[in-house]
């Protein structure tokens, strides 16, 4: 066979650290659905409230698990207007990001850096509410428990893909070293807030024994 009749060998696939993380882009689509429909569920049921001050959530289900009782509180509009607008306008965001990625559209710096900022604002602003929830409120959201859970691995492994890849300027070595404990820091980041979730509200769930 002459070289002109040879067949060339198939591209190598491009590397997760060449600008392509699929999985990154993953998380993104599908975090970004979950979350966009978490907060227009909670937006749904707002717009409920609003109409008939008498109407109760169908995501109060008891004293604690109680929608409107976190709906009704000063911090379900920290910012003036209901927080799950926050989310209807910003998961639709992380969606087109995930659906970028996957299409193969290799982000620049800036690209990364707007995600980290956004889900870092993000992630603060979701404990904060924990914090008013637990400590102020006294109650839970399950809605809004949904956007707690996914919002924490989407600032998780952003962070993680900013540091492997340098984008903030530093060694790389940090995030290698983190993405080998990657599951290990999202397990305990969940279980410490299931302690404090179990610790805040105790007495009524001894109650349920």
């Amino acid at each position: 066979m002459t070289a002109a009749h040879a067949v060339e060998p198939a591209p190598a696939r491009a590397p997760e650290s060449s600008g392509l993380p699929r999985g990154l882009g993953w998380l993104y689509v599908v975090g970004g659905v979950i979350g966009f429909a978490g907060s227009f569920a909670l937006t749904l049921e707002k717009l409920q409230k609003l109409a008939n001050p008498g109407y109760v959530p169908t995501c109060s289900i008891n004293p604690i698990i109680s929608c409107g009782s976190v709906m009704d509180s000063a911090q379900a509009a920290v910012v003036g207007f209901p927080n799950p607008l926050i989310g209807v306008a910003s998961f639709p965001v992380v969606v087109t990001a995930g659906v970028v990625v996957l299409a193969g559209f290799r982000p620049p710096r800036w690209f990364w850096l707007g995600m980290q900022l956004g889900t870092t604002l993000a992630v603060a602003f979701i404990h904060w509410l924990v914090v008013q929830s637990l400590y102020e409120i006294g109650a839970l959201c399950p809605y809004c428990m949904i956007v707690w859970i996914v919002t924490i691995p989407l600032f998780w492994y952003t962070t993680l893909h900013n540091l492997e890849v340098g984008n903030f300027g530093g060694s790389k070595s940090l995030g290698a070293a983190l993405r080998q404990f990657h599951s290990v820091v999202l397990v305990v980041w969940y279980l410490v807030i299931v302690v404090l979730i179990l610790q805040a509200f105790w007495d009524y769930w001894t109650t349920l024994v």
